[in-house]
């Protein structure tokens, strides 16, 4: 009997923390607890729904690279099969040529290469991604962190006979994600997100999936430090979704979202 995305989620996660704890202790993570709220699409019905969703984010490094993952729970008040009290989450490990090999890399402004193995997973839908490919870290002035993924977008869903989404043949993704803080007069701001490309594919009925293009900026205001905290504990902002053909359909939405992260 092949196991249930939301068992194999479980298992691929305890397996890969339990790798990377085993093999060297981390250099240095953060940990992060995320509220958003905001009014979003079912792309299949358009219907829109408020809808909230918490979400455990965790990145961190150790000798051999770094690893970063999140689950969210997603919860909205339109009864419809979607996004009702539903989970999704993905986990990415690097490993650095830098790190593994003790050369430095200079590539132009590509400060590290690394090999990336990571995998998708959605609760209702049953839908289990992987995704091997390239992580490349970039020098750029001003930020904390840029990086692109190119990664295969590998399916091993069980499909509609399991009562989850389509399988759908396999593809490939490009993301960019960033981090970068800033000032205006004596309060402190963070801007982070990404913006992903994932290339169209087929559903197992023969279907067209369309590419799509998902950005997700996040403009924060460091509260932690306008009330004398700890600099970047407590954050407040608006997180911007668009996502152009949603899920591969034809919607697209532009979604503004009250945004709150702590970090412990």
């Amino acid at each position: 009997m092949k196991i249930t995305t939301p068992t194999a989620f479980a298992v691929a996660t305890l397996a890969a923390s339990t790798f990377v704890g085993s093999a060297n202790a981390a250099t240095w993570s953060q940990t992060q607890l995320h509220v958003n709220y905001g009014e979003f699409k079912n792309p299949f019905s358009k219907a829109e729904a408020n809808t909230s969703i918490i979400s455990f984010q965790h990145a961190s490094g150790y000798s051999l690279g770094d690893n970063f993952f999140f689950i969210d729970i997603i919860n909205d008040d339109v009864e419809d099969g979607y996004q009702d009290s539903d989970f999704y989450g993905e986990w990415y490990s690097n490993f650095s040529y830098g790190k593994i090999s003790g050369n430095e890399v200079k590539l132009g402004p590509i400060k590290d290469v690394g090999f990336v193995m990571g995998f998708n997973a959605a609760g209702d839908a049953n839908v289990m991604k992987y995704l091997p490919g390239v992580k490349l870290d970039w020098q750029v002035d001003g930020f904390d962190f840029v990086s692109t993924l190119v990664t295969a977008y590998i399916d091993d869903s069980d499909g509609v006979s399991s009562g989850g989404a389509p399988t759908e043949s396999d593809s490939w993704m490009i993301d960019l994600a960033w981090g970068a803080p800033f000032s205006l007069g004596n309060q402190k701001f963070y801007f982070t997100g990404h913006v992903e490309y994932i290339d169209e594919r087929e559903n197992e009925f023969g279907g067209k999936v369309k590419s799509w293009i998902l950005a997700q900026p996040i403009v924060e205001w460091d509260m932690g430090h306008a009330l004398s905290m700890q600099e970047r504990t407590l954050m407040l902002g608006v997180e911007w979704q668009y996502w152009h053909n949603k899920l591969g359909t034809n919607t697209t939405e532009s979604v503004p979202q009250i945004h709150l992260a702590w970090t412990f």
